[in-house]
């Protein structure tokens, strides 16, 4: 249970990309935009990985390298991977697609820099 008092906000965010994922996708007039798809799937995997790091820091004066590459970055990445093997299981009315698993660890992984190397510095500067 200290899982979901340390990581709520992470939690949410992989149910609500869950939900996403294997919903029905709304259509907009941005559908014609080429490449938009790529775009939101690298945003909901950076937003899920600063968040992450961002909980994680909040608690944590040293990074433990392994526990973040494998939370971190293994995690949402095979999160990642699972959502387009479920999309292409598990639903009619959406396919599982290579480059969205890409974008998606496009995604983790430049929050995982930005994790790193701009959230790092301002949380901890602000603990003490």
């Amino acid at each position: 249970m200290k899982v979901l008092r340390t990581y709520p906000m992470a939690i949410v965010i992989l149910l609500v990309i869950g939900w996403l994922s294997l919903g029905t996708a709304p259509s907009t007039n941005l559908d014609t935009v080429m490449g938009i798809d790529k775009v939101a799937h690298i945003c909901m995997y950076f937003g899920l990985s600063v968040v992450i790091w961002l909980e994680y820091l909040k608690y944590h004066d040293k990074l433990n390298w392994k526990r973040l590459i494998l939370f971190a970055i293994l995690a949402p990445i095979l999160y990642g991977g699972a959502m387009e093997i479920a999309q292409m299981t598990f639903t009619e009315h959406r396919e599982g697609d290579w480059f969205d698993f890409l974008a998606n660890s496009i995604g983790v992984l430049a929050g995982a820099l930005a994790g790193y190397f701009v959230l790092r510095p301002a949380v901890w500067m602000n603990k003490r």
